[in-house]
């Protein structure tokens, strides 16, 4: 058993993803090898067995690492504000405030009345306007509100994620 906080568990998820793409390409580069008729082949050293089960470890030890996180993730529970989050709610509820804070960033911008360009229809058509039909004053306070919801929530998580161990079956 090792202990170790989020932070580190996916810095080394990612070392050990770095890992394996190296030996696959490695694979994928030294599997096979031109030689032309006439030539003595340049022949790379390359071992089926050694190279398949350094993959595999590699593969073994990523499944242990994914399966710790998410198991820390599911059960940790994390103060944000006046409530009580596990770690895989707030990474959903972020999730689905920031693409709530994106469709009020898209409202704020708007201006209260645009033109339409119609340079696409007959000539002397009649002026169209678009039009917001809510109070822009309402959708920057929403749009602050998510906001703040939203740092709270990663602040809550990072300070987490930099404290908190957790034990790994490595």
């Amino acid at each position: 058993m090792q202990k170790m906080t989020s932070a580190y568990a996916n810095k080394k998820l990612k070392s050990l993803e770095e890992d394996k793409a190296f030996w696959v390409n490695k694979e994928a580069t030294s599997c096979t090898y031109i030689a032309a008729i006439n030539e003595e082949p340049v022949i790379p050293e390359y071992d089926y067995l050694e190279v398949a089960q350094i993959i595999e470890d590699i593969d073994a030890k990523i499944a242990v690492l994914k399966h710790a996180i998410n198991l820390n993730n599911a059960m940790a529970k994390v103060p944000v504000g006046d409530e009580e989050m596990s770690i895989d709610t707030i990474l959903v509820k972020m999730a689905q405030l920031n693409k709530r804070k994106n469709i009020l960033d898209m409202m704020r911008k708007q201006l209260p009345k645009e033109r339409l360009d119609n340079s696409y229809r007959v000539r002397n058509s009649i002026a169209e306007y678009r039009y917001i039909n809510y109070d822009p004053a309402l959708i920057k306070q929403e749009y602050e509100r998510v906001s703040d919801m939203i740092l709270l929530m990663q602040m809550s998580l990072d300070k987490y994620n930099q404290t908190v161990e957790f034990e790994v079956d490595f």
